[in-house]
């Protein structure tokens, strides 16, 4: 008789900057216990605290390179779904690391259940000033203007925008950096999908949504890596019964 298989690991919002940090040491422990129980491992954003191309990927992302492909060495699947900090994370550096990219919002199967996946700043549309940002970001012809400036000047800028985020997030109501319910409903009724995870918001909870009227979905918040075992196991049995499930 086959072994059920193995929980889920979803995480977002490492913020990684360097080797030294506590957070990159309790990744590895946690990609260590996840190629010997793990189904797959799902990374939704923010994996990285700045990504300014494949080209760059600084000590962090170098020192990641090895103890990210152990794990489809092991087997076990790596899916990377871009945040708002590391959007222009590509092929060079997956292919390295053994992740598949998973461009932006996606809807996988887990058992009989579709689950829409995000990174979660789609969701904030009540902060307009940061989706025009961006839409701006977004843009390919920008990326490939900010991809072909030396290194140097691209580490520059980014911490330029880090700085003014800094800033800017300073003076904005808690509300207005979270999700708006009502775009959170529409996501959820465009795809047609009774579970949501994601992350951006540092708020980890799980939230009973309804989208429609008599219909009950379930929204993952997950956390950032503040603190140890930060990511979050998924058995795929919990997504069996969308009136109690167990997220």
């Amino acid at each position: 008789m086959l072994d059920p298989p193995g929980p889920y690991l979803f995480l977002s919002d490492v913020h990684l900057e360097s080797p030294a940090q506590p957070a990159f040491g309790w990744l590895c422990e946690t990609f260590a216990a996840a190629r010997q129980r793990a189904a797959g491992v799902y990374i939704l954003g923010d994996l990285f605290e700045a990504w300014i191309g494949d080209d760059a990927p600084g000590a962090a992302g170098e020192a990641l390179i090895p103890v990210l492909a152990a794990l489809p060495a092991a087997g076990v699947p790596v899916y990377f779904l871009p945040g708002n900090r590391d959007f222009l994370l590509g092929e060079r550096y997956a292919v390295a690391s053994g992740m598949t990219l998973l461009g932006g919002p996606a809807v996988i199967p887990i058992g009989a259940a579709r689950v829409l996946l995000l990174h979660g700043d789609e969701l904030c549309t009540g902060d307009t000033a940061y989706q025009a940002f961006r839409a701006e970001v977004r843009d390919p012809a920008w990326q490939r203007a900010f991809l072909a400036r030396p290194a140097t000047e691209r580490l520059e800028l980014a911490r330029r925008a880090r700085d003014a985020s800094s800033l800017a997030t300073t003076g904005k109501p808690a509300a207005i950096m979270d999700v708006e319910p009502a775009t959170v409903a529409a996501w959820l009724t465009r795809h047609d999908v009774q579970y949501m995870i994601h992350g951006h918001t540092h708020r980890p909870a799980l939230h009973r949504e309804t989208p429609a009227p008599g219909v009950t979905a379930w929204r993952r918040v997950l956390g950032a890596w503040e603190k140890p075992a930060m990511g979050h196991w998924i058995r795929p049995e919990s997504f069996s019964d969308p009136q109690t499930p167990g997220l």
